[in-house]
């Protein structure tokens, strides 16, 4: 994929521009607080129409303005996949505007029916130093996680999620009231739904194991690693057993099946604690390195190092899946994703990505000595103040 322009708003501290960006990449480099990571976030913007940040659409506003506009004209190039069988481009924007808290996007100038047909039309995958917290966090940024690749890589999987959350909350609200016999009207709808979330999370670990480990070994320098999933449904599925046909229907049927059974049996549970003990929303990734011995949970004991390979192992898997799902090659942003890395390791990732990685990349440095990937195949550009000065 090939990010040609982006034109800039009213967003964060940018200034309004309208950028041409080259096919290969470029590198923003300036010092801390002026810019570069805020300009990778008006990018992954596009892709999933909210803050990569946590922030709401009101922060991310300039100070003093009344609305925010981001909009990327995307370009497939001639080895990749065509959006919608003959479409090479396609034109994504999205605004915000204080007066009413309006949110507008626009795909090639239309207004889809629904703010989720919109994500994952740009195809990026983002590293940031924050990817720690996908190993040094709880279940929940797993979970996390696992929703956004799916959300932007599998047809359906938004919806399902959604379903899934509305459902559970109206089922929790019940259970928080007593009224428990009221709670089990719900139990079709987030069966259905729920059944769906698990067999789509479920596929995409089975079929991302063996990768995975090929990944986190190479970045490492020989170690292994291994991931699971560990579902919020009791023995929903045996770890290593692949999914049922190539669409999941057997799979979903199965997972239905038995989500009514546990549902069944957790019944005075919930009632006791006036919540829905068991579903997607309890999943875990279970994820164990082993350095010459028996494998060990990594966010329990494994080091500073083995953490940060797990968490780009992680990402590198993110942009396969797009490789796989959408037969385009991502666009990458990386925010001084090597800054953490000691020498060996940031070795073995460029290396990786040299091999991997062929489409356009925008990367953030400090200074222009920090720009080791692809070293001067990319334009610099200097960061002052929210200004990009080319």
């Amino acid at each position: 994929m090939h990010l040609v322009d982006l034109r800039l708003r009213g967003f964060r501290n940018l200034a309004d521009d309208d950028l041409e960006l080259p096919e290969e990449g470029v590198a923003l480099v300036g010092p801390n607080a002026q810019g570069k990571t805020n300009l990778l976030e008006a990018v992954y913007y596009l892709e999933i129409l909210k803050s990569f940040r946590g922030a709401s659409d009101r922060q991310l506003v300039r100070f003093g303005d009344s609305f925010f506009r981001v909009e990327g004209r995307v370009r497939a190039q001639e080895r990749d996949q065509p959006f919608d069988g003959q479409r090479r481009e396609r034109v994504v924007g999205a605004a915000w505007q204080r007066e009413g808290s309006r949110k507008k996007v626009t795909l090639d100038g239309q207004e889809p029916p629904r703010l989720s047909d919109a994500i994952g039309q740009v195809g990026v995958v983002l590293f940031t130093p924050a990817d720690l917290a996908l190993v040094n966090d709880g279940p929940a940024e797993r979970r996390r996680f696992l929703d956004i690749v799916l959300s932007l890589n599998e047809p359906g999987y938004v919806t399902a999620l959604q379903r899934y959350r509305q459902v559970l909350s109206q089922r929790n609200a019940a259970l928080r009231t007593g009224a428990s016999d009221h709670a089990g009207a719900w139990d079709e709808l987030l069966v259905e739904a729920g059944a769906r979330v698990t067999a789509l999370r479920g596929r995409w670990i089975h079929h991302g194991r063996e990768r995975f480990t090929d990944l986190y070994r190479e970045l490492s320098g020989g170690e292994a690693a291994t991931f699971r999933y560990d579902p919020g449904v009791p023995e929903v599925m045996e770890e290593g057993d692949p999914p049922a046909d190539d669409h999941g229907r057997q799979l979903e049927a199965s997972v239905g099946a038995r989500y009514r059974d546990a549902l069944s049996e957790a019944r005075d549970r919930e009632r006791r604690q006036g919540t829905t003990v068991v579903g997607p929303h309890r999943d875990e990734l279970r994820i164990r390195v082993a350095d010459g011995g028996e494998p060990l949970d990594v966010r329990d004991y494994g080091s500073g190092g083995q953490r940060r390979s797990v968490a780009l192992a992680l990402r590198l898997l993110e942009a396969d899946t797009v490789r796989r799902r959408k037969g385009r090659e991502p666009i990458l942003l990386m925010d001084d994703v090597l800054a953490e890395l000691d020498e060996d390791r940031s070795r073995r990732l460029l290396d990786l990505l040299d091999r991997t990685a062929v489409g356009q990349t925008i990367l953030t440095a400090p200074r222009d000595s920090d720009v080791r990937f692809r070293g001067d195949r990319l334009v610099r550009w200097r960061v002052q103040q929210g200004r990009m000065e080319r």
